[in-house]
């Protein structure tokens, strides 16, 4: 469910944008400045600027998935530089475009290179165990992995450090830190653990639902501060990367053991495993960025 609260006014500087976002913000406040005119107005407003928003914070993600989309499409398959070499070098020069053009922060970068070697990591063993095959092309790889795959967990990084200060994200009831870097470490090992022993992926699924059930999120769309059950949130990227991860098979970049015979839609099984993974990302960011209380001029009511 989400419910609406009325405005409060930080800075775009208080809530920790980059140079570029900040002139973003003030031009799209100029643009859209003045009072509603009818609650249907208001609303498309709303709508589309949290659409546009989503958009921004995706822009690492959905740019790379763009440029898998095009070399399938496109690019030769007797070409001299291989298709998973050049998204490696597309992968790179997209992550110097956005520090150098102030997009993400230093500090940002730390955890999506973190992000880049943990998923790197898990790379490794999945494809070395048979869960998924990657097209066997290209010099730049570690075993079985092109390197751009790596890139692809550091979209996921890159979207939930951005979506946190573009929407200027709050929580009520977040859980001790210490709580959710503990699930997160033990989902991680989950992932592993499961082709030898047991697996626990319900068990820590019931844990997350535990753990940050009564947690909110307070997000700020453009004048209006939002709030969503943490739950619903994870649900609906978890969606969104099964989506992305649909067009990534669809291309051939790479394929479970069940596309093999011809594509389909990935597993909806797939969708646990990103809404477990997103407990790690989250775990992550939040060194970088620690989860903070709604601000107190915040009203109470909904």
């Amino acid at each position: 469910m989400l419910l609406r609260r009325r405005p409060t006014g930080p800075t775009p500087a208080d809530r920790g944008l980059t140079v570029v976002e900040e002139r973003i913000d003030l031009w799209a406040h100029r643009r859209l400045a003045g009072p509603p005119r009818g609650r249907l107005r208001a609303g498309l407003v709303e709508l589309t600027v949290f659409v546009l928003k989503q958009g921004w914070a995706c822009l690492f993600g959905g740019l790379l998935l763009g440029a898998i989309l095009a070399a399938r499409l496109w690019y030769p398959d007797d070409a001299a530089l291989a298709r998973n070499d050049l998204l490696t070098l597309v992968a790179v020069a997209l992550q110097v475009m956005m520090i150098a053009t102030r997009l993400e922060t230093p500090a940002e970068l730390r955890v999506v290179l973190l992000f880049h070697l943990t998923g790197t990591v898990m790379e490794l063993f999945k494809t070395d165990v048979g869960s998924w095959t990657y097209a066997a092309d290209g010099v730049l790889r570690v075993g079985a992995v092109p390197l751009f795959s790596g890139f692809m967990y550091a979209a996921v990084g890159s979207y939930l450090v951005r979506v946190m200060r573009i929407f200027d994200l709050r929580f009520d009831r977040y859980p001790r830190q210490w709580v959710c870097a503990t699930l997160a470490a033990a989902i991680y090992l989950n992932f592993f653990a499961h082709h030898f022993v047991a697996d626990l992926r319900w068990v820590l699924l019931a844990a997350v639902a535990v753990v940050y059930g009564r947690c909110m999120m307070h997000f700020r769309v453009h004048t209006d501060v939002r709030r969503m059950p943490v739950l619903l949130a994870f649900t609906l990227v978890a969606g969104a990367i099964w989506v992305a991860e649909n067009v990534g098979t669809l291309t051939g970049t790479w394929l479970y053991p069940d596309q093999a015979d011809g594509w389909h839609l990935v597993s909806a099984h797939k969708l646990v495993a990103w809404f477990l993974l997103i407990q790690i990302s989250v775990a992550l960011v939040t060194w970088v960025h620690p989860p903070q209380r709604p601000l107190r001029s915040h009203p109470a009511g909904a």
